[in-house]
């Protein structure tokens, strides 16, 4: 078995994969364990959406109608959400609470989709987090029919991964740079 630590270091974001996707079967008990991050108040202040097939579609004209774009860059803005064949929607929940704020509850949501993207790499899936200016736009808000009080953060684009990209290594990060002491 390995470490959570070995896990993370192996972990990269994957641009390109294979049309090979995870079925809803392999994916619940992902996503049970990625609900397991920290949640001030325990509001699960988070949802998760399936995009597959013809809701990728959907997803790609309702970006080109939030760009405004017609034609052939229409067309490229339509063709992004068909670059894997399983997307899932990270959507972040406000909800009331004198204790924990709307910034609280985003950050929740974060790390489920956080989360999921390292489990569904150590389950040998390719994983890339996608956002954009489109994600907050009224035309993909009604897409992925939001409730008033839930925001978009973006899509985990999922598929497989090719045994060339299998090999790639993730450049090393220095710690000194992100940790700190006062």
């Amino acid at each position: 078995m390995t470490s959570a630590l070995d896990a993370a270091h192996r972990r990269r974001s994957r641009s390109s994969v294979t049309p090979a996707a995870p079925s809803r079967a392999e994916l619940l008990p992902l996503v049970a364990a990625a609900a397991t991050v920290a949640d001030h108040g325990s509001l699960r202040p988070c949802r998760l959406i399936e995009l597959r097939g013809d809701a990728r579609h959907r997803l790609g004209a309702a970006l080109a109608a939030a760009a405004g774009a017609d034609g052939p860059a229409a067309e490229k803005l339509a063709g992004k959400p068909l670059r894997a064949e399983l997307l899932i929607a990270v959507v972040a929940i406000s909800r009331p609470s004198v204790k924990v704020h709307d910034w609280e509850q985003e950050a929740v949501a974060s790390g489920v989709a956080h989360m999921l993207s390292l489990l569904l790499d150590e389950a040998g899936w390719g994983v890339m987090w996608r956002s954009g200016p489109m994600t907050r736009s009224a035309d993909v808000h009604r897409m992925h029919e939001l409730a008033e009080n839930e925001r978009l953060l973006g899509w985990l684009y999922v598929g497989g991964v090719d045994e060339a990209a299998r090999k790639d290594r993730v450049r090393p990060i220095d710690p000194e740079q992100f940790l700190t002491a006062i």
